[in-house]
C-alpha cells in the first residue's frame, strides 16, 4: 500500500495562515500597523518565523513592508477598490457561464450555503455569515472547472474577504446580500444562467461600491 507523506507547516507557515486569518477577520485592521514583536510575542514564537510570515503576505498583497517604516496591513483606495471589483466580475461571471452545464450541481451546492446562511442571520453571527458569503462565491469560481481562473481568483480572494469583513457588521447590508444571494441560487437552479449573470454582475458591482463607501472612498 502506498503510503502519502504530508509533510508538517513550519512555523513560519503556521504564522502566516494565522495572521492571514486575522487579517481577513478584520482583527488586524486595514492599513493598521503590524508588529514583529507583539505578534511574536501572541504566538509563542520568536520573531524570526513571524518575519518569514509577513514576507510571504507582502507577495500575496496582504501586508506592505516599507523599509525604515514598518511593516502594515494592506489598504486600497478607492480606484483600486474599483478595479479589483472589475476583476471579480470578469473571473466570476465567466465561471458561471463556464458551469451552465452543471447548473443542477453548482444550483444544489449554492442552496446549501444559502440555507447555512440563513441560520446565520437568525443566530446573527456576522462573522459565520462573511465566511459563508465567500464560500458561496467560491464555489461558482470551484464549478467553472478551470485550475487556471481558479488561480487568479486564488490572488485576489483574500482581499475581497478582508473587505468583506469590513461590511459583515452591517445587518442591513447582510439582510440585502442574503435577497440576492437567494435569487442568484433560485436562477442557477432553474437553469437561467443569463439572469443569473446579470444579478451576479449586479450584486458584485454594489458591493463594490459599498466597499468604497465604508473605506471613506465616497
Amino acid at each position: 500500500m502506498r503510503r502519502t507523506f504530508v509533510r508538517p507547516q513550519s512555523l513560519a507557515e503556521q504564522a502566516a495562515v494565522t495572521i492571514r486569518q486575522r487579517i481577513i477577520d478584520g482583527v488586524l485592521p486595514l492599513g493598521g500597523a503590524v508588529s514583529e514583536v507583539a505578534l511574536a510575542s501572541d504566538l509563542g514564537v520568536s520573531k524570526t518565523p513571524v518575519r518569514e510570515a509577513l514576507l510571504r503576505l507582502s507577495k500575496d498583497g496582504l501586508v506592505d513592508i516599507l523599509p525604515q517604516r514598518g511593516t502594515y496591513v494592506f489598504r486600497l483606495d478607492a480606484r483600486q477598490v474599483m478595479q479589483l471589483t472589475v476583476m471579480r466580475e470578469l473571473l466570476e461571471l465567466k465561471a458561471l457561464a463556464m458551469a451552465g452545464p452543471a447548473h443542477r450541481e453548482l444550483g444544489a451546492a449554492l442552496s446549501a450555503v444559502v440555507e447555512a446562511m440563513a441560520r446565520a442571520l437568525e443566530d446573527e453571527d456576522p462573522q459565520a455569515y462573511r465566511r459563508l458569503d465567500d464560500g458561496f462565491h467560491q464555489a461558482i469560481i470551484d464549478a467553472a472547472g478551470n485550475e487556471f481562473l481558479a488561480d487568479a481568483y486564488d490572488r485576489i480572494a483574500f482581499r475581497v474577504q478582508a473587505l468583506r469583513s469590513g461590511l459583515a457588521r452591517d445587518r442591513g447590508r447582510n439582510r440585502r446580500s442574503f435577497v440576492e444571494h437567494q435569487e442568484i441560487t433560485a436562477l442557477v437552479k432553474a437553469g437561467d444562467m443569463a439572469a443569473a449573470e446579470r444579478l451576479l454582475g449586479h450584486h458584485i458591482r454594489f458591493n463594490g461600491e459599498a466597499y468604497v463607501a465604508t473605506l471613506g472612498g465616497g
